[in-house]
């Protein structure tokens, strides 16, 4: 694979600088103009499915106006007393009359609430036999068989006061609709009693509705109706339809409205759903209307611009091969600089514009390279230096523990073993200071070294508090951080023990945790945080020696160390914790064996 790279990707500058031109310039570019047009292509088309979604609201409010002026028509049927005892009494006249009564109820009706719109049918039916039409069909009408209508059962057993029916069978005013089925009100007539005295149907032919509004579909859109299963209801323009792919995807999708592309025509497919009657109003626009002219100016843009793309390249090439003659000539100078340790400059005459910045920026990254090697060299002697004074300054600690020494066996001629003890402990603690070549030692020698410190601090304090150590010897060989308690007892006496005349106590506790890490607490009985920092207002716990124990536990295990302090009333507990390390030494020839995450 990189050896095939090799052969794609040029070697020499120029060639590198038009293939980078190329790349980063002029495909980026292209790429952008087609994504450019592409995102033109869809604002279009949002832009032009918001103003088809308005003109679908409007022909929705046009079918809810009249879907409520029918229902108003149901409402004034029901509240006109002469319908209602022409219906409750129709004994009272002869069929005819009844018959010119209902008629012109109907043309009053008609006149008043849907201005003369013939596509509208009224229908009533009384309890006794009779059965009034707003129009008279060609067909025997048959009481009985009307009165068994399944939505005037499902309306007087509900006892709902109407209900609509959109895919009503039209089986009465088929020689007059155009539609194969209607969009019909169904409504039982109530008196005050709320007792049924007769049923009406209103029913609207949603054919002649849909064509009268739309007229003729302007600028070549076209516009549907479609159940809530697919099915075609209506068209704007006879004989046209939606294919049965665009039909279930629009159905299948559960959306209120939306639009989508017709992958067949390409047409833009916007839909509203008008859900009181479980139908989608439908328009569709045809690509050529949308993208007619900007297929034009694609083409005339794209034209021009792989014009400019050619001059672009030729422009590019020359412009590489300019650029590259002098940087050639750089190029051996700089070998030449290699050869003879930096001690050479460009001649800065010969070049101009940016390649003259170039070669004069060089040969002042050469000057301060040079520079820079000679005040490393005097650095590297001034460390020296201060490394000579270091070991210097190491005799001044050890002069402290000579006469420490010197102290010690004066107090033992003198018979003064205390004294000769507390020398003796002081000499541990400076002597393990001073090696700073070990952060990590043994609990058993970190211990020793605890022990020499509280015995200077119980002569001090003249035994006022108890020390008590709980560990296991197992545990003697895990390694801990040098001087890493001494800190936590110095606290614990100081800001706690030393506040009291007598019965201090400190507990040491040391175990691990699961083998995987180990635990140190150190509690004292004392009187706690808050109370010590009122009786010491100057200092305020914990101090310089927490933060420096906080701090080395970083170092050390990063985010595997802590240190969490709890204080009461009765006392301080400081806990810390670090990856548990156990390091044995060498015994009889045999390595020393490391368990548990040892070093």
């Amino acid at each position: 694979m990189r050896k095939w790279f090799q052969y794609v990707v040029p070697h020499k500058l120029k060639y590198r600088l038009f293939v980078a031109f190329a790349l980063l310039i002029l495909l980026p570019f292209g790429i952008l103009n087609v994504y450019n047009f592409q995102r033109i292509e869809s604002v279009i088309q949002e832009k032009i499915s918001d103003q088809s979604h308005e003109q679908l609201k409007n022909l929705q409010r046009t079918l809810q106006d009249q879907m409520s002026i029918a229902f108003k028509a149901l409402i004034f049927l029901e509240q006109d007393a002469v319908v209602r005892n022409l219906l409750k009494a129709p004994e009272t006249g002869n069929l005819l009359d009844n018959k010119d009564v209902m008629e012109e109820k109907f043309k009053g009706i008609n006149n008043s609430f849907f201005l003369y719109n013939p596509s509208v049918y009224f229908t009533l039916l009384d309890l006794q036999g009779n059965v009034y039409t707003s129009y008279q069909p060609k067909t025997t009408l048959n009481y009985e068989s009307m009165r068994q209508s399944r939505w005037f059962e499902e309306t007087l057993r509900k006892g709902t006061p109407y209900q609509w029916v959109p895919n009503d069978d039209n089986y009465l005013f088929s020689d007059l609709s155009r539609s194969s089925t209607l969009l019909s009100l169904y409504g039982v007539l109530r008196d005050s009693q709320h007792k049924p005295y007769g049923m009406a149907r209103v029913s609207i032919d949603y054919s002649y509705w849909f064509k009268s509004i739309l007229n003729t579909s302007s600028g070549g859109q076209e516009y549907f109706l479609i159940t809530g299963e697919g099915e075609d209801v209506a068209q704007g323009v006879s004989g046209d339809s939606l294919s049965l792919e665009v039909s279930d995807e629009i159905v299948s999708g559960g959306k209120q409205e939306g639009y989508l592309i017709d992958p067949v025509s390409e047409a833009l497919i916007n839909f509203s759903y008008i859900e009181s009657l479980d139908w989608y109003i439908v328009n569709r626009i045809p690509s050529a209307i949308l993208f007619d002219d900007l297929y034009s100016l694609k083409q005339q843009y794209f034209l021009t611009f792989f014009l400019f793309i050619a001059a672009f390249i030729l422009i590019a090439f020359m412009i590489a091969y300019g650029f590259t003659r002098p940087l050639s000539h750089m190029q051996n100078k700089m070998r030449e600089a290699v050869r003879k340790d930096l001690n050479i400059r460009l001649p800065e005459k010969r070049y101009k514009g940016e390649v003259f910045e170039l070669a004069q920026t060089f040969n002042t990254m050469l000057a301060d390279m040079n520079g820079l090697i000679r005040r490393l060299k005097t650095e590297e002697r001034e460390k020296d230096a201060v490394h000579f004074q270091m070991l210097l300054a190491q005799l001044n600690p050890h002069f402290l523990l000579n006469t420490l020494n010197t102290m010690k066996w004066l107090a033992l001629r003198n018979d003064q073993d205390e004294i000769a003890e507390m020398s003796m402990s002081l000499g541990k603690l400076l002597e393990t200071s001073l090696n700073s070549d070990v952060d990590l030692i043994h609990l058993r020698d970190e211990m020793e070294l605890i022990k020499a410190y509280i015995y200077i601090q119980q002569m001090r304090y003249n035994h006022r508090f108890t020390i008590h150590y709980e560990y296991e010897q197992a545990n003697e060989y895990v390694l801990v951080p040098k001087l890493a308690l001494q800190p936590l007892i110095e606290n614990a006496i100081q800001h706690g023990i030393a506040h009291m005349t007598e019965g201090g106590s400190i507990r040491i506790r040391i175990y691990a945790e699961e083998e995987q890490s180990l635990i140190v607490e150190v509690e004292d009985n004392g009187v706690g945080v808050e109370r010590a920092s009122t009786m010491q207002p100057g200092r305020k716990r914990p101090g310089i020696g927490l933060k420096n124990i906080k701090e080395r536990l970083r170092l050390l295990f990063k985010e595997k160390g802590s240190l969490e302090i709890s204080s009461s009333e009765s006392g301080t507990l400081v806990r810390l914790q670090f990856p548990y390390l156990l390091s044995r030494p060498f015994d009889q020839g045999q390595n020393a064996s490391k368990d548990h995450g040892d070093l």
